[in-house]
């Protein structure tokens, strides 16, 4: 007998804790989020000086023995003063909307059952609310009421998985034995040249390099031209390239611009392309009734991708591919199973597995945080704040267009706004130092945050607004900032 196994056999839990204990971790981390809800708005979106102030976190000592609760809730109230805070209503840095309380508490609950939503036999509930899920966010966004598909960690691999199904489609079950460099020539993606990032990615991981993601030029809105698509496809199947796959976006990250649907919609059809919407940002501004024909032809795609966590105010990590063709998409990741997972004695549903449609195998419930925010606050509410993070970028595009001082780099398509500082008198070859002087001067002032992008090869100041909390006068607060960095970088610069 082994020393571990000659140790006498435990009688009862060894993690177990008592029903007082159990209060007391409920109250103290209940109180600690409360108050965080209640107080997030008056906290500083960055902290300052977080060099000086990280020596108050968990020392990097393992620990061997028990901690007192009072010391790690005073650790976690710690992590909060020291984050970057996406629910601030004047964080503008990037596609990241706050959460809400329903939807951080579903994180809770889903946490507590700790179901491994691998198929139905792991998580029957789990698996019926997911698939559930995923049909209203196909009708949520116009897509279909009677979609497929399945909940991932976020866009990029929401991406990743579409563009797997669609090599699949195109090369077969043999490209999964011999691999890519034996099926013959070249398969080529086509991109706007405003793609997120996430694709060139996809394509390097799958193995089909980023060579072969081919992209076309955009118009003067930042929108695929759809002509040049075209014509590039033809040149690629003269010279003996195998076209496979268009990806169209539906909000991009730089501008919120969305790509002709529609007409893309024509040429893969034409050509016998997947075609695929990256709708990660922009999606679900297809609830607002004055943003909804820029989505027409949406419905057309063969797969889009939509992250709950970017503008449906729902925790990270919540990610969603949406698919029309369940059999085509099943086939992409038909392998010989292990014999673990083979299922006996089910039939029907039943037999329903998650990893047969995706690349996880372990996954969270995240349906559940998706499922009650939809469902606590019902759609027409939420599509009501999604309006009103439009409705306030565009009144932000309308006070830096007004100034004499700053100039819009692109126009207001959703919700984010491009501008820069272009005071009389600085040269043009000056103005990219002077803008990202001002941003490293907002970021680390700790009253709003703004990120940056490149427009029509301008160095541009870019707010995304994708927060319920944001109002007009956080608006007129950013604003303020903006123009006090803007003094402050002038100044700096003319020393």
């Amino acid at each position: 007998m082994t020393s571990s196994a000659a140790k006498q056999l435990r009688t009862q839990s060894a993690l177990d804790v008592s029903n007082d204990e159990l209060r007391q971790i409920a109250d103290l981390s209940t109180q600690l989020v409360l108050n965080y809800f209640n107080q997030v708005n008056e906290r500083d979106v960055v902290t300052r000086n977080y060099q000086a102030k990280k020596g108050r976190l968990p020392k990097p000592d393992l620990a061997w023995d028990p901690v007192p609760l009072d010391q790690l809730i005073d650790e976690c109230e710690t992590i909060f003063d020291l984050s970057r805070h996406n629910g601030h209503p004047r964080f503008f840095g990037y596609v990241a909307s706050p959460s809400t309380a329903i939807g951080a508490y579903a994180d809770l609950v889903a946490s507590a059952l700790n179901a491994n939503v691998t198929c139905w036999r792991s998580a029957p509930a789990g698996t019926e609310v997911e698939k559930l899920v995923v049909r209203w966010l196909g009708e949520l966004i116009g897509y279909s009421k009677t979609a497929h598909g399945l909940l991932t960690s976020g866009g990029s691999m929401a991406n990743l998985t579409a563009l797997l199904i669609a090599s699949r489609r195109k090369l077969g079950r043999e490209a999964s034995k011999t691999g890519l460099l034996n099926c013959g020539p070249p398969i080529t993606i086509y991109t706007s040249d405003e793609v997120h990032m996430s694709i060139p990615k996809a394509a390097d991981i799958l193995g089909f390099g980023r060579d072969y993601v081919q992209t076309v030029a955009c118009d003067d809105r930042a929108r695929m031209n759809v002509q040049a698509l075209r014509e590039r496809i033809q040149a690629d199947l003269r010279n003996g390239l195998r076209p496979f796959c268009v990806v169209a976006s539906a909000g991009t990250v730089n501008t919120g611009a969305v790509d002709p649907l529609t007409e893309i919609a024509a040429v893969a059809r034409e050509f016998d392309l997947w075609f695929h919407v990256d709708g990660a940002y922009g999606a679900p501004a297809a609830l607002d009734s004055g943003k909804k024909y820029l989505f027409t032809g949406l419905e057309l795609a063969d797969s889009v991708s939509l992250d709950p966590h970017k503008w449906l105010y729902v925790p990270v990590d919540a990610g969603c591919l949406l698919f029309r063709d369940e059999a085509t998409a099943k086939a992409a990741f038909s392998t010989d199973e292990a014999d673990y997972i083979k299922v006996h004695g089910l039939s029907g549903d039943e037999t329903f597995a998650f990893w047969d449609f995706g690349i996880e195998l372990s996954r969270r419930f995240r349906a559940l945080k998706v499922g009650l925010t939809l469902r606590y606050y019902g759609v027409r509410r939420i599509a009501e704040a999604i309006s009103g993070d439009i409705a306030l970028a565009e009144y932000m595009a309308q006070r830096f267009e007004e100034a004499d001082d700053f100039e819009l780099l692109a126009p207001v398509e959703l919700s984010i706004c491009c501008f820069r500082y272009r005071p009389p008198g600085v040269e043009e070859t000056e103005l990219d130092r002077l803008n990202e002087t001002i941003l490293t001067i907002v970021q680390k002032g700790g009253q709003a945050y703004v990120s940056n992008a490149v427009v029509n090869g301008h160095f541009a100041l870019r707010a995304c607004i994708t927060n319920f909390r944001t109002t007009r006068a956080d608006i007129e607060r950013t604003v303020e900032v903006i123009r006090e960095a803007a003094r402050q970088a002038v100044s700096t610069t003319s020393r």
